[in-house]
């Protein structure tokens, strides 16, 4: 995969180009059924993550293996888990989400969270399902912070450091710094505030069963209106940040572009309510392993495009591609067509 950045095929229909109604266009539409089952994994420093895997399994081992991770307090049922899970289990891999720590059914052991830079849950992941299924190609795939994180993760690793055929980061925040302001202005505060509401109602229900490393009660808490005020006074002294800024320096993926010698597809939108409209403008060339498709529309995780009279996700059309040219019997394909040219 050669490195470059190109504008994506993405069209919004007209009518749909408002980057807001793309953005909330995938919780309006009906949603996915999709059975699950839960699994309780437990990590090595005695907290535990749960995943959810699509059900019905494919029936071999060695099926592929479509491992996603959600954004900020997502979990399964975020409209595009649901689907991404849908469309990698119908071409037939093995489809499952990791939720971020206190993300899934139960909350988890230890007095912290989760944030954007925090990689080590997943490279155990990744790891624990390597060995479980040997024989399987396994693709990641993140979606907003989960995006950030895979990032920041790839890079860390190195080429040869995960068992991964390669990497899908969609609307990634690369720089949280230049994100956290974006979501503090005009309209994008809804988002903000939205979110800030769920990350509060969770911190305070752990503050009444769990001493946690803060130095602001629960009215304090309540009164945070911003991301920068929330990490500086909670996200960052849970994980051992010295501040907000401290925090968004170290966790954020996209000073680390360069670094990555996975084979990568990072999907954005120019209009992403997220993020500056010249996020890649602010970050230093990708690598060759990386290639970065631009839509002039989409707003964040929205994608949403018309296709024989309806209204269908783009975004889960590009990825069934990405997968498609990933797949085992494709790549067999090829080795054997290319074994057989004299």
């Amino acid at each position: 995969m050669a490195s470059t950045i190109v504008s994506a095929d993405f069209q919004a229909p007209a009518g749909l180009r408002n980057a807001h109604i793309q953005t909330l266009l995938p919780r309006i539409l009906p949603g996915r059924d999709l059975e699950r089952e839960i699994e309780i994994v437990n990590l090595p420093d005695g907290d535990f993550v749960e995943l959810a895997w699509a059900r019905p399994p494919p029936p071999r081992d060695d099926a592929p293996i479509f491992l996603l991770f959600h954004g900020l307090e997502g979990s399964f049922d975020s409209p595009y888990a649901r689907e991404l899970l849908h469309a990698a289990a119908r071409l037939g891999w093995r489809a499952v989400l990791m939720h971020f720590r206190g993300c899934g059914q139960t909350p988890n052991r230890l007095p912290r969270a989760y944030h954007s830079g925090d990689t080590a849950d997943a490279y155990w992941i990744v790891g624990q399902l390597a060995q479980r299924y040997p024989q399987a190609v396994m693709v990641a795939a993140g979606v907003s912070l989960g995006a950030n994180m895979l990032l920041k993760l790839v890079a860390e690793q190195g080429g040869d450091g995960l068992p991964l055929e390669g990497a899908i980061a969609i609307n990634a925040p690369l720089d949280l710094a230049a994100s956290a302001d974006s979501l503090n202005r005009g309209i994008s505060r809804i988002y903000q505030r939205y979110l800030l509401r769920q990350l509060k109602r969770k911190v305070l229900i752990r503050l009444k069963t769990t001493p946690l490393p803060l130095n602001i009660n629960a009215g304090q808490i309540r009164q945070l209106n911003s991301f920068w005020a929330y990490d500086n006074d909670v996200t960052a002294p849970l994980h051992g940040f010295h501040s907000a800024t401290d925090y968004y320096r170290r966790a954020s993926a996209g000073p680390l572009l360069g670094e990555i010698e996975l084979p990568t597809l990072i999907l954005h939108a120019e209009d992403d309510p997220f993020m500056p409209a010249d996020l890649f403008s602010r970050l230093p060339p990708p690598s060759p392993s990386v290639r970065v498709e631009i839509a002039r529309h989409g707003g964040h995780v929205g994608y949403v495009e018309r296709r024989g009279g309806r209204l269908r996700s783009w975004l889960i059309r590009r990825v069934e591609g990405q997968l498609r040219q990933w797949s085992p019997q494709r790549q067999e394909r090829a080795a054997s067509s290319h074994l057989s040219c004299p």
